[in-house]
């Protein structure tokens, strides 16, 4: 039985294709250098994990199961470890500590990354194999279990299969991925506005209901290979309008932006052009047609613009959370340090700029205890 241990899971920033990934759409995240981390090792019967942010901690059966009904990260902790079970994971404990660098509600998906650690670490101590992919649909199904939202499949996605220096070109659809590098001049920039946000308390929920029945009017499961003008043509047959409309319109075009950033990274021609223009319609789209957008992520977006980022857009499901903007890497210290004093200034509220690295997904460490 594996007994010491230590996994880190990372935090991802979705670079564009923000809510395709629901209905079957095309992504483009990547890992970043901040993460969950948990240290533990294996017990008999219980799992029994502590948290350097919170004095409450977890203790659950080995099979994720408890007297009481589990609240506040409980919750995640034993939607996995009985999703597991079920799966036929056997009822081996841990006993550890949990500490994250990840500020929770920014849109860097700290919920995801609790849940893939957690369940690296499950299978790690009860030496259980189970398929990545697998686990990544798992872990969006915990989700769902512990806190009610629907999320989609590219959270897990790009923490488990994120790789340094690329971003993870993922069809939500098929479930097929690819690493996409990115140019090695090229900084990340997450530019968080202070604004929290839980996606179960959001409109996320709403969002995709109301896709779901643009979708459902044109004759559709999903958007997966739907084209603007496909979409378009078979909105106006039925007569789509209002918001249902706005909904699909968003979804399909940044489908398309996805594309576009793929090819050009892919093959080096007008990078900084593409990356430019794409995220600003992204950004727009969201604002305008997805209506997730606020306004200080817009006041952000427009900031990091005029400081000399490449390209800027909210990420994230939005109602608050970050900014993801890209710049040289020589300046996107400065330019995230200008942003948010300027943010501060304008808004009252303590917005934070940091430079992460596109980095690994999930990694075991052996603590040699």
């Amino acid at each position: 039985m594996a007994e010491d241990l230590e996994r880190f899971a990372p935090g991802r920033i979705n670079l564009i294709g923000e809510h395709t990934d629901y209905s079957g759409g095309l992504v483009l995240p990547a890992a970043i250098d901040l993460g969950t981390t948990i240290s533990g090792r294996a017990d008999s019967a219980r799992i029994v994990l502590r948290s350097t942010a919170d004095p409450d901690a977890v203790e659950l059966a080995a099979d994720g199961s408890s007297s009481g009904t589990p609240g506040g990260w409980a919750r995640y902790v034993a939607a996995i470890a009985r999703l597991l079970a079920a799966r036929g994971r056997p009822a081996v404990g841990l006993v550890g500590e949990v500490d994250s660098t990840l500020p929770i509600g920014a849109g860097l998906s700290s919920s995801a990354a609790l849940l893939v650690a957690v369940a690296f670490s499950l299978c790690d101590v009860a030496e259980f194999a189970i398929e990545p992919l697998e686990l990544a649909r798992l872990v969006r199904e915990a989700e769902r279990v512990a806190v009610g939202v629907p999320c989609g499949l590219m959270d897990p996605a790009a923490i488990i299969f994120a790789r340094r220096g690329c971003a993870l070109f993922l069809d939500c659809a098929t479930a097929e991925h690819r690493a996409v590098p990115l140019p090695p001049g090229l900084g990340i920039v997450v530019l968080d506005s202070g604004v929290r946000h839980s996606l179960a308390d959001s409109g996320y929920a709403t969002r995709r209901a109301e896709l779901e029945r643009a979708l459902a009017a044109i004759g559709r499961r999903d958007a997966s290979g739907l084209r603007p003008a496909e979409a378009m043509e078979l909105g106006e047959s039925v007569g789509l309008d209002g918001v249902e409309a706005r909904r699909l319109r968003h979804v399909v075009t940044e489908n398309e932006r996805v594309r576009e950033c793929v090819a050009a990274l892919e093959s080096g021609r007008n990078v900084e052009d593409v990356l430019r223009r794409t995220f600003r319609a992204g950004h727009d789209s969201l604002r305008d047609d997805y209506e997730v957008s606020t306004p200080e992520l817009d006041l952000l977006v427009e900031l990091a613009s005029d400081r000399g980022a490449i390209a800027a857009r909210m990420t994230g499901g939005g109602f608050g959370g970050s900014v993801v903007a890209l710049a040289d890497v020589p300046h996107a210290a400065e330019i995230a340090a200008s942003v948010a004093t300027t943010y501060h200034e304008r808004t009252g509220r303590a917005g934070s700029g940091i430079v992460c690295a596109a980095s690994d997904g999930v990694e075991a460490r052996a603590t040699g205890r």
